[in-house]
């Protein structure tokens, strides 16, 4: 007889304990723990989770801090914003900026599955 479910992932090891919803919490948060990222220094995928917040290029040796599961969250983007205009004034060209956000929004579209890992958007 077939199977009627299928355990996916890394919480197959809860099995039918803490419900449905729960275990795709937990799921989509391991899976932006544990992908890797792109470093803000070197700009290689080499980015991984060190322990809660802290970030290491495996390239550069980058050490960073940024949120429990994934490294820029939306306040980083802000602080960043917020820095920067300080040092540089706000006249300053925003250019790169938009460049950073839209890479990170991409990152971001595909962490959380609206975009295959395979398609490139253009």
């Amino acid at each position: 007889m077939a199977k009627r479910t299928q355990k996916l992932g890394a919480t197959a090891r809860f099995g039918p304990r803490y419900g449905v919803s729960v275990r795709r919490r937990a799921g989509s948060a391991l899976k932006k723990k544990s992908r890797q990222y792109t470093c803000p220094v070197c700009q290689y995928q080499k980015v991984s989770r060190k322990v809660a917040g802290i970030w290491e290029c495996r390239k550069c040796n980058h050490t960073f801090t940024g949120g429990v599961w994934e490294p820029f969250t939306r306040a980083t983007d802000a602080n960043n914003r917020v820095i920067r205009r300080g040092m540089e004034g706000a006249t300053a060209t925003d250019m790169t900026v938009i460049a950073q956000q839209a890479a990170l929004d991409y990152e971001r579209k595909i962490a959380e599955g609206e975009i295959g890992a395979d398609s490139e958007e253009e």
